[in-house]
């Protein structure tokens, strides 16, 4: 077994299979986030267990990945995923041609007009050229081609360059270059080398897999549709290069001293993770409040670690409802059962949550979607809170080895949502976004000190946001 603390599978508990609860909570939290749970365990929770009649009725949970990554977050593509850096020898202090070709390959006349590729940064480089395929033989540059480089999502391009029979460029190997403005692109920009043809013929053009991609030890990558990058149909052109750029590497010193001081830092934190499993197996044996799923605890393996909640909930335990939240939000289980009571919301089929309707999906960045190919995502629930109905939770814990996970959970579980068509109900008294209103089921994005506050003023007078004046 990897290492990690041990989860579920393992440490099934007798009581849980044989009591009922109206609500199992899931409360999806982070190894790290000691100070959160706690805070919960000492406000709404503590409340919770003191309401003995409330108390009989809910289970609650926190959701805690398994396995700690074992890459420093130093290291690491993103913050996100757990995913190396994987920088060896880079090139560092001279020019680097980014696509090249072997000495008996020729670039071949394609009927397209439009060729890209795309491109992620994986550490500081600055572009100094862009460039064309040259024509075989010895009859000069004989086409009119624009290439453009765009980030991602972005309308105009950063910068472009023109290439015609009286004004080619310089020849290199066999590619005309043009010089453009510099820019340091930095690390994780995500860019579109878009050629266009301005005659009537195509391209000179060559698939992607038939030319050789010259990474500088790694600090680039080009994305592929083969690789889960975005499909044909959301790319600009087809997929491949009728050309390529040139690039130097920046800051080349300070790489050279983080990729000297890395084994160190591993030996540290693996040290740290087994300190950090220690303590969540403490955590676990004092409180007995955690599941922990076999999963590494990342933010893009947020969507695994809730499927393999329901499944938990599905095999261990008996309830009608589920309610799920995050360890930095403020909830109201009270105010939560008695809409339930007032509203009678139950039955089959049944998701009730404050929806995000026509979300545009995002291409770059934390929200980074590259699975799901429309351009907004269908209806999901924020996350500060949700409740659905068993059916729902048997359906997503039978279905979870099959079940696409995307880059967030609320997407995903919109995503997975829109293949059974649950009876929704809206409700604007779970927010989406950090602010306090009076009567609120949920509020999202807390630190551990205004949590305490929020249900300290909730105690003291009944309402979170304010207390007037005696």
């Amino acid at each position: 077994m990897a290492r990690g603390v041990v989860f579920y599978q393992l440490s099934l508990s007798p009581q849980w299979k044989f009591s009922h609860y109206d609500v199992v909570v899931g409360v999806l939290s982070a190894r790290n986030n000691h100070e959160l749970r706690n805070v919960i365990r000492t406000t709404w929770l503590k409340h919770l267990t003191q309401h003995l009649e409330l108390s009989q009725r809910v289970l609650v949970k926190f959701i805690i990945g398994a396995h700690g990554c074992d890459i420093p977050v130093e290291d690491r593509e993103d913050p996100y995923s757990c995913r190396l850096l994987n920088i060896t020898n880079p090139v560092l202090n001279q020019e680097i041609e980014a696509f090249s070709l072997s000495e008996e390959t020729s670039s071949g006349l394609s009927d397209d007009h439009i060729v890209s590729v795309s491109f992620r940064v994986l550490y500081p480089i600055v572009i100094t050229s862009l460039g064309v395929f040259s024509d075989a033989g010895d009859v000069g540059f004989q086409r009119n081609i624009t290439v453009k480089l765009y980030q991602a999502e972005q309308e105009e391009a950063l910068f472009i360059a023109r290439f015609s029979p009286p004004s080619c460029g310089v020849q290199v190997n066999k590619l005309w270059y043009k010089p453009v403005e510099q820019f340091i692109l930095p690390e994780s920009f995500e860019g579109t080398i878009v050629w266009e043809s301005q005659d009537l013929q195509g391209l000179l053009s060559r698939n992607l897999h038939k030319v050789t991609v010259n990474d500088g030890g790694g600090v680039l990558r080009v994305t592929t549709t083969g690789e889960g990058a975005l499909p044909h149909e959301l790319m600009e052109g087809v997929e491949g290069v009728a050309g390529g750029f040139i690039y130097t590497i920046q800051e080349g010193d300070a790489l050279l001293e983080n990729l000297h001081s890395r084994p160190q830092r591993l030996t540290d934190h693996i040290n740290n993770i087994s300190k950090e499993d220690a303590l969540l197996k403490e955590e676990s044996r004092i409180y007995d409040d955690i599941v922990f799923v076999d999963v590494v605890d990342t933010y893009r393996n947020v969507p695994a670690k809730l499927l393999n909640f329901y499944r938990w909930t599905v095999q261990t335990t008996s309830f009608d409802l589920l309610l799920k939240t995050d360890d930095d939000c403020y909830i109201d289980l009270e105010a939560v059962f008695n809409r339930i009571t007032h509203k009678n919301l139950d039955g089959p089929n049944f998701w009730w949550g404050n929806f995000r309707l026509n979300w545009a999906v995002d291409r770059t960045g934390k929200w980074q979607e590259l699975e799901y190919p429309s351009p907004a995502y269908p209806a999901f629930a924020c996350g500060s809170g949700y409740v659905i109905s068993r059916d729902i939770v048997d359906w997503l814990a039978s279905n979870s080895g099959r079940l696409k996970t995307y880059q967030g959970e609320d997407v995903s579980m919109g995503i997975w949502m829109a293949a059974i068509g649950p009876k929704r109900y809206q409700d604007r008294l779970w927010l989406c976004e950090k602010t306090c209103k009076t009567g609120m089921l949920s509020s999202p994005q807390y630190s551990p000190q205004e949590l305490r506050e929020l249900w300290k003023r909730k105690e003291l007078c009944g309402d979170p946001c304010q207390c007037e004046a005696r």
